[in-house]
């Protein structure tokens, strides 16, 4: 009995040491399984209860111009924090605070006898404001570095940089559609925080991170011929009491964007003041009825489908011809005219006349290949395909007003595109903005080109057309005020009512003119359109006069030799001129007549300043390098021919 209670004894004995030890089996199972192998996941969820991220603002990367001038940058600047449980008096901090910054005292010590201990002072402040806080020393008061974005041209080409919301998220532009581009990757700053989720002090040991910066972007266009184009518009919106205009300047060979205006403007540094109206970029998101400059595409499609030939004449019956039980007229009273003719005198009937004998399925067909109707495609948000009705849906006299640029909607873009593939040959070619995409060492990350969309005209089609719209701007032709001294210019007016409701207003119109530069060889496609003028209406008188100065200016800055054969306009000296074309004009002396003059002193001027100057002395001078004028052919003073060797060279400022 006494050995059976033994071993009985030994066997629980035995199963209570066994119990041991697979407890102890299961808590060290347990320890390692939680300390080792779970160890980084626990150290972070417990990181995360007894810490807080504060988010810093990121920083985007840079938009520059072709030749790498800037349009947009990032630049580093002072926020304040403060730590109030390390601060001593916050009454006699917050009065000192809101001293500096400018705000409600009371107001800002309520904000830091908060529940937070950690708090947002002032983000992003002026280095005036952060040198005189830093100034206070004041206990618990920190620093840390955050980015905003800043546009050290103001205005210029703003439509299509856009600009940034405070986050900084792209809102407009280039900003906007390239936002996950250009932004970079957020930094933070580390708070400890007490059981009842309270702030602390910030991490001891690690603040905080920087963000890194975003890619760069290399846009196609030139800030120089951005400004004149920007210059020359705002000049003509003011002269005419125009409520708004388009400037675009295009390489037709290559649908590259070398400018693009729109009036009235904005300044993307202050985005507190910012209008819908303001903002909208009228080159890609308004569309209107083009007018008379749809007759190139109108003939540029009778030609190639073989109805008429340059010398066809049609009658346009002394200016009023009944169509489909509507009168359509022209501005005078023409008999016949041939096709060059109906372009050059801008012939509303004539044009009519072509469209009959074309038909609309052709007619449709060729508008919708010349990129009517539908999105070009550019690298911008807000892009709108204007409106080209089907072909089963044109009644009665929509032909007739349809060829002469009635009844049918364009964005300036869109027709500076058609008449680029007019321009080059007959190719129509993606508008594009951006030339690439590139780090902060320069490395190439991404390349965009030229874009072929498709051949819409023959090589021989294009080149008659273009020798018809040389016309327009010769002697007795629309657009005589288009011309350019020393190039051979092709292009075409327009002028069309405006929709008021269901029917065409009495008084508001567009005045337009769209064109190509020099002829042989085209360097520039210029589109310029005025909207509401009222001085004059007519787009030969207001916006002619723009593409001649723009042109002019734009040419001699990408040094494009002139045309032989080509005569030039004397230079004058211009009636009113601003300071600083008085001021050279008083250095170098004063024009002498005939096609001779003085060189005015450009030394130290900037690259604008002396287009300027050439501009209202009616100079043609070549332009080298950039920054700041530094050496001049011939010197100061010198008398000038017209066959000198003139030029201004230009280095960077120091």
């Amino acid at each position: 009995m006494i050995e059976k209670r033994e071993k009985w004894a030994r066997v629980r004995m035995r199963f209570v040491a066994l119990l041991f030890v697979v407890v102890f089996i299961i808590a060290a199972g347990r320890a390692f399984y939680l300390q080792v192998l779970n160890n980084d996941r626990l150290v972070k969820l417990a990181e995360k209860q007894h810490q807080r991220i504060v988010a810093l603002t990121p920083s985007r990367g840079g938009i520059y111009d072709r030749n790498n001038a800037p349009f947009a940058v990032s630049i580093e600047m002072d926020s304040c924090y403060a730590e109030t449980r390390n601060m001593e008096n916050i009454p006699e901090a917050a009065a000192q605070l809101a001293s500096v910054l400018g705000g409600d005292r009371a107001e800002l010590e309520a904000k830091l006898k908060g529940a937070k201990n950690f708090v947002w002072v002032a983000r992003r402040m002026a280095p005036e404001q952060a040198k005189k806080v830093k100034e206070l020393e004041l206990d618990g008061v920190g620093f840390v570095k955050e980015n905003r974005r800043f546009y050290p041209n103001s205005g210029v080409a703003a439509h299509v940089i856009g600009f940034t919301g405070v986050d900084p998220t792209g809102l407009e532009g280039i900003e906007k559609k390239y936002d996950n581009v250009i932004l970079g990757n957020t930094g933070f700053l580390v708070t400890e925080r007490d059981a009842l989720g309270r702030d602390i002090a910030l991490k001891k040991g690690s603040e905080g991170k920087s963000g890194s910066k975003g890619s760069n972007v290399v846009l196609t266009l030139d800030k120089n011929i951005q400004y004149i184009a920007e210059k020359e518009l705002v000049k003509t919106i003011e002269k005419n009491g125009a409520k708004a205009g388009i400037a675009i300047v295009m390489e037709p060979d290559t649908g590259r964007i070398l400018a693009m205006a729109n009036y009235p403007t904005f300044n993307p540094n202050n985005i507190a003041a910012l209008t819908h109206e303001s903002v909208r970029n009228r080159a890609i998101a308004d569309s209107f009825e083009p007018g008379s400059t749809f007759k190139i595409f109108l003939v540029a499609a009778a030609l190639e489908a073989g109805v008429i030939r340059p010398g066809d004449s049609f009658n346009c019956e002394n200016g009023s011809c009944n169509m489909y039980g509507r009168t359509i007229h022209d501005t005078h009273k023409y008999g016949a005219l041939n096709v060059s003719q109906v372009l050059k005198y801008s012939s509303n009937i004539g044009a009519a006349k072509i469209g009959q004998r074309l038909g609309s399925q052709r007619l449709f067909t060729a508008l919708t290949g010349f990129g009517f109707g539908e999105k070009s495609s550019v690298d911008l948000p807000g892009e709108v395909s204007g409106m080209l009705r089907p072909q089963d849906k044109w009644y009665g006299i929509d032909l007739a007003t349809i060829s002469f640029g009635q009844g049918v909607t364009a964005t300036a873009l869109q027709l500076t595109a058609a008449v680029s593939a007019v321009a080059n040959g007959g190719n129509l070619m993606k508008p594009y903005l951006v030339d690439r995409i590139v780090d902060d060492e320069g490395v190439v990350l991404q390349q965009f080109g030229p874009q072929l969309k498709r051949r819409v005209i023959s090589p021989a089609t294009a080149k008659t057309v273009a020798g018809m719209l040389e016309g327009v701007v010769a002697e007795g032709g629309t657009g005589t005020g288009a011309a350019v001294d020393g190039y051979r210019v092709a292009g075409k007016t327009g002028t069309a009512q405006k929709v008021e409701g269901r029917s065409y207003s009495a008084k508001k119109r567009i005045g337009s003119f769209i064109g190509f530069v020099p002829v042989e060889k085209p360097r520039l496609a210029i589109m310029v359109m005025v909207d509401e003028p009222t001085a004059n209406v007519y787009g030969g008188v207001v916006a002619a006069p723009a593409f001649s100065a723009i042109a002019q200016q734009a040419l001699c800055y990408l040094n494009v030799p002139p045309d032989k054969n080509v005569k030039k306009k004397p230079a004058t000296v211009p009636e009113k001129m601003t300071p600083q074309v008085e001021q050279a004009a008083v250095e170098g002396g004063a024009i002498e007549g005939g096609d001779a003059g003085t060189m005015p002193n450009f030394r130290g001027m900037s690259m604008r300043q002396v287009l300027r100057v050439m501009e209202q002395r009616g100079l043609n001078v070549k332009l080298q390098g950039s920054g700041r004028a530094v050496e001049q052919n011939p010197p100061p003073g010198a008398r000038i021919t017209t066959q000198d060797q003139v030029w201004v060279r230009f280095v960077p400022s120091a």
